[in-house]
């Protein structure tokens, strides 16, 4: 197992009481795979650093979990699908002891 934080934009004409929805939907491979999820954080409508899908605002959401990696890749492909989603982000935190001061 390992730590994973997912970094989700969505399309800003997507209505914000229908995100939650939509990261539980794909959250949802990670824990039927034994995962765990230990945070969903929702940022909100922020401004793009540049267009994606001619569009110049996205919704925001960090997902930071817990899982083998091939549940991850299988939740990223998925994310893919969707075309409510326009970009994802996986990455693998750097553990403190790691970090340089």
């Amino acid at each position: 197992m390992r730590k994973y934080e997912v970094m989700v934009i969505i399309d800003p004409d997507t209505d914000e009481r229908q995100v939650n929805p939509i990261l539980e939907q794909y959250t949802k491979v990670i824990t039927d795979a034994g995962g765990t999820i230990e945070n969903v954080d929702v940022w909100g409508k922020r401004r793009l650093a540049y267009e994606i899908q001619k569009k110049t605002e996205g919704i925001y959401a960090i997902i930071g979990l817990t899982s083998e990696p091939d549940a991850v890749k299988e939740m990223d492909r998925l994310f893919s699908i969707n075309e409510a989603i326009m970009r994802t982000k996986v990455m693998r935190p750097v553990p403190e002891k790691q970090k340089k001061s």
